[in-house]
């Protein structure tokens, strides 16, 4: 028994088998890895590489695609009007879009960082990444409306504007047939006789909708003679109905013009003035006796309607809005997520020094943040290099020429112009215009890798 332990302790434990000599059931790593990448290099290969192989050979020839054109289609980039208007667009939106985006999405980062409600208004803000192109433009193609009625834009602008400027109630007023009044220029109307005291005068304007006229207004009024003063009425000298009412008279049903202006002119100088009461009623001294009265043109102005935000120069900067509404939340999401990985006593320790909140932002939060800062602002410059929805669909036609961008003009030239040898010159343009932005974000990735 003791030779037998010592013969299988001599022999010791069985020695383990070497890796090579195990074979896995499906083979070995290298292939089993090439059966798993071969769909995702078969995809790539047709979506991405046979297409940029194809629109580089294409960019050489000519629109029938038969005849070698060699460099006139790079050439077009730099000659025609469009392309070169779409290539100064991409500059404006290349440096305005992912700045502002940047911008905005760092203030609400650190602004929220200590407030109660701060997760749910970053929820807010960032909710606009959740819709479409498609509908963000479509919503912004109502906000950017000309009408106050319907755009959001106008709307607010209108409703500033009014509250520091009055607006006209009489925008549309004109004297009408048989009428004392005359145009004077520049949109206002002035008597035809010198007026005198003592003897009421008549003013009657017509073309007002009565429901716009103002809310102040009382149905019209005869006015009373005044020893030494000038009196009259000035009244909307219409009534509904065939042969209703007598034209130049005052009727019952007929409304005066509330808040009208009348001045008195002398030789070129104003020497009285005065406004319309509820009923169309005025009065003005005794300086407006032989005067002629005139209604400035104050009265017939037409109402603000806000600004042309999809004009031709405003529709570039209204476009590059609608898409910093849509992506400062992603630029927000990003830097609070580097923010909360700032050391906090750095930032303790800035402000023991002395250091304000502003000195503490600037000089300590922006330095920890600039990676972070330097992929959002890098992301967003190759996302903006294409883009193309908001363009096409928030721009009408009018204003598309001043607002086109490569990406919408290569669609242009290669579908409504059918100049595919052009369009695909652009889209190479636009790859070369990406791959140094691309280069610079994976450098800088690769440099992190290696901190």
């Amino acid at each position: 028994m003791t030779s037998a332990t010592a013969a299988g302790a001599s022999r010791g434990p069985a020695a383990p088998k070497s890796p090579k000599s195990r074979r896995s059931v499906t083979g070995t790593r290298r292939s089993v890895a090439a059966l798993f990448l071969l769909p995702a290099l078969v995809l790539l290969g047709a979506l991405v590489v046979y297409p940029i192989g194809y629109s580089l050979i294409r960019s050489f020839y000519d629109q029938s695609g038969d005849s070698f054109a060699g460099f006139d289609n790079y050439e077009t980039l730099f000659t025609d009007d469009g392309i070169r208007t779409a290539l100064k667009n991409n500059v404006i939106w290349v440096v305005f879009a992912p700045t502002v985006a940047t911008a905005l999405g760092l203030i609400f980062a650190v602004l929220t960082e200590r407030i109660r409600w701060g997760t749910a208004f970053k929820l807010v803000v960032f909710m606009p990444m959740a819709i479409s192109m498609l509908a963000a433009g479509i919503i912004f193609r109502l906000v950017y409306d000309q009408d106050p009625d319907k755009g959001v834009a106008n709307a607010v602008w209108v409703g500033v504007h009014d509250t520091f400027a009055e607006s006209s109630a009489f925008p549309k007023a004109h004297p009408g047939r048989d009428s004392p009044l005359k145009p004077a220029g520049d949109g206002a109307f002035i008597t035809k006789r010198p007026v005198s005291a003592g003897t009421p005068v008549v003013l009657p304007l017509v073309g007002v909708a009565p429901d716009l006229m103002p809310d102040g207004a009382k149905n019209a009024a005869v006015a009373e003679p005044e020893d030494g003063k000038v009196t009259g009425t000035t009244w909307q000298d219409f009534t509904r109905g065939k042969g209703v009412g007598k034209l130049g008279g005052v009727d019952a049903a007929e409304l005066g013009y509330a808040g009208m202006k009348i001045e008195a002119v002398k030789d070129g100088e104003v020497v009285a003035s005065t406004t319309a009461a509820g009923d169309g009623t005025f009065t003005l001294p005794a300086a407006a006796d032989g005067a002629l009265l005139r209604l400035p043109a104050d009265n017939f102005k037409e109402p603000y309607n806000g600004l042309n935000w999809l004009g031709p120069s405003l529709v570039t900067p209204a476009i590059i809005g609608s898409y910093v509404w849509m992506w400062a939340g992603f630029a927000m999401v990003l830097i609070a997520a580097g923010l909360a990985g700032v050391p906090r006593e750095l930032l303790e320790a800035a402000r023991v020094d002395g250091a304000n909140e502003w000195q503490v932002f600037r000089r300590v939060t922006v330095p920890l943040l600039a990676p972070v800062l330097a992929v959002v602002v890098v992301t967003l410059m190759i996302n903006v290099l294409k883009v193309f929805d908001l363009v096409f669909i928030i721009a009408p036609g009018s204003s598309q020429d001043d607002a086109n961008v490569l990406a919408l003009e290569l669609y242009r030239k290669g579908f409504a112009s059918d100049q595919p040898g052009v369009a695909s010159a652009i889209a190479v343009f636009l790859l070369l215009l990406v791959i140094p932005v691309m280069w610079f974000n994976v450098r800088r990735l690769r440099r992190e890798v290696r901190r």
